[in-house]
């Protein structure tokens, strides 16, 4: 595949996963609509991280915006100015792929400790916590213990699906700017191929 159309498909489906994953996190903050655990700080702290937002998010999508218009104007460049936008380019998606991996890393983290919720902890009473914590023999995802978590309503699986989803798009985001590195680092050696 010429590197310019690799461009054109790999820039604008970077645009869209870095959206949703921005969204999702923006979800997190707050369990079912609601904000008030957002203001009363009951929000767990990988979802506080928001690496969604500034690794998922921001980072992918400078890099896309800068690999689309690439690959859009990459016909009316000179050679040099071609080569040195994929240079940019292929360091931008090295950049997307460290804030997809960040994003991937604490995603898989925030999935496996589980929400921050209020639950009847049998020692203490009921309090603000990460029941599934304690818990590391038995997968809480798998076991659907859930009617632990009192308050949010719904926290447990509003997390699960959250960070499942922004475990997904981040590990297509890394496999697309790998992808888009290669086809930079192409377009650096060879130059784009349109109109050859």
């Amino acid at each position: 595949m010429c590197v310019g159309k690799c461009s054109r498909i790999v820039g604008p489906c970077l645009l869209a996963l870095g959206t949703l994953s921005m969204a999702a996190n923006i979800l997190l903050l707050f369990p079912g609509g609601a904000s008030k655990y957002l203001a009363e700080g009951h929000i767990s702290k990988h979802a506080k991280l928001m690496p969604g937002v500034w690794g998922g998010g921001i980072t992918v999508l400078l890099a896309a915006a800068h690999i689309t218009a690439v690959g859009w104007r990459c016909a009316g460049c000179s050679d040099c100015g071609t080569r040195c936008n994929a240079f940019i380019s292929a360091v931008l998606s090295k950049l997307a792929l460290l804030g997809a991996a960040a994003c991937f890393v604490l995603s898989g983290v925030g999935l496996t400790n589980g929400p921050l919720c209020f639950y009847n902890a049998s020692e203490h009473g009921t309090l603000w916590g990460y029941p599934f914590l304690d818990a590391r023999t038995e997968n809480y995802v798998h076991n659907r213990t859930w009617s632990i978590c009192l308050e949010p309503a719904g926290i447990v699986a509003w997390n699960a699906v959250l960070f499942s989803l922004l475990l997904l798009i981040s590990a297509a985001e890394m496999v697309l700017a790998s992808l888009q590195i290669l086809n930079g680092c192409l377009g650096c050696l060879c130059g784009f191929c349109e109109g050859k």
